[in-house]
């Protein structure tokens, strides 16, 4: 599981530089207040911490190519003493200089302006070659469009370092709708229920359930899509290339329904899974340099499910 590091990691500068402006701002304010104020700052530089340091252990893990991870780390914990120690003998100079409250208030804006310009660069620099949800619909959605498979380089230019959970945009950056990879069996049913019944009651049609646990019993997923919506049920056989599997198929699927709604395709076309064009999309996907051995779709711990001959078992 890969969490989305850049967004954590310029997220982590955020936190700590809106933390820095509170502390300074701390003295205008009464006693009672400026304890929360003062609380506020702590709790900023605590999510900072967190999150710095989930992004830190995968963006490590990305650059050490060569199973080096240790040797990478202690050479990063060696350029951040240094930078300290020179980060230390210019603020010393620069205090000297510093004189009024509106200088120090200038000197603040300007270097927090540049710490997070020159960290918003550095993480649009990295390219990522695990495929995220965010990576993969741009993949998946150039292909589908325009039959071409992006590079890792290709798709860093265009990644958004905040993007919305699950969301799915077309080739052109057009949301064509949400959708949720290893939900639960009663998450599946309730979809399946809230299409067919608006009552308060959930009822499932048993022809629609039979048809869709028929129609993916050689998949290691079931999907279900109605609308701009789609849901992804994993099995426990399911490896990470099977869950870009099923993304892909559910980018088709939201594809379909955004041109039924359109007007440029027939309703109730039934789209199922085709192995044969996943596997030539697979090769050109690790043709292209994408790591597809590592599964990044998932950003919380899933649920896996088993069937027996005669029921889903939730495990």
């Amino acid at each position: 599981m890969e969490p989305e590091c850049k967004m954590f990691r310029l997220l982590a500068d955020i936190f700590n530089d809106v933390a820095m402006v509170l502390d300074c701002l701390s003295p205008a304010f009464p006693k009672p207040a400026r304890v929360l104020v003062l609380g506020a700052s702590s709790m900023l530089r605590a999510l900072c911490g967190v999150a710095a340091g989930s992004s830190k252990a995968s963006l490590s893990a990305h650059f050490a190519r060569s199973n080096n991870l240790a040797e990478l780390n202690a050479k990063d914990s060696s350029q951040e003493t240094i930078i300290s120690l020179l980060g230390m003998a210019a603020g010393s100079i620069v205090v000297s200089y510093v004189t009024s409250p509106l200088a120090t208030w200038s000197a603040l804006a300007l270097l927090l302006s540049i710490h997070l310009g020159m960290n918003h660069a550095a993480v649009r620099a990295v390219t990522m070659r695990t495929l995220n949800r965010q990576r993969a619909t741009i993949v998946f959605s150039q292909f589908v469009t325009h039959g071409s498979i992006l590079t890792p380089e290709q798709v860093s230019e265009r990644e958004r370092i905040f993007e919305r959970d699950g969301v799915v945009r077309n080739s052109e950056d057009r949301v064509l709708g949400y959708c949720q990879i290893g939900v639960s069996l009663s998450m599946l049913l309730a979809s399946i229920g809230h299409t067919a019944s608006t009552s308060r009651s959930m009822h499932v049609p048993k022809d629609e359930l039979t048809r869709l646990f028929s129609d993916f019993d050689d998949e290691g997923y079931i999907l279900h899509a109605r609308g701009g919506n789609a849901r992804i049920m994993l099995k426990t056989n399911s490896t990470p290339q099977t869950q870009l599997k099923a993304w892909y198929h559910a980018l088709l699927a939201l594809h379909v329904a955004d041109d039924e709604a359109a007007g440029k395709r027939k309703g109730n076309e039934v789209l199922l899974p085709n192995s044969e064009a996943w596997a030539l999309l697979e090769r050109n996907l690790k043709r292209a340099g994408w790591d597809l051995e590592t599964g990044a779709l998932e950003t919380h711990p899933g649920t896996r499910v088993s069937f027996s001959s005669t029921a889903a078992i939730q495990s």
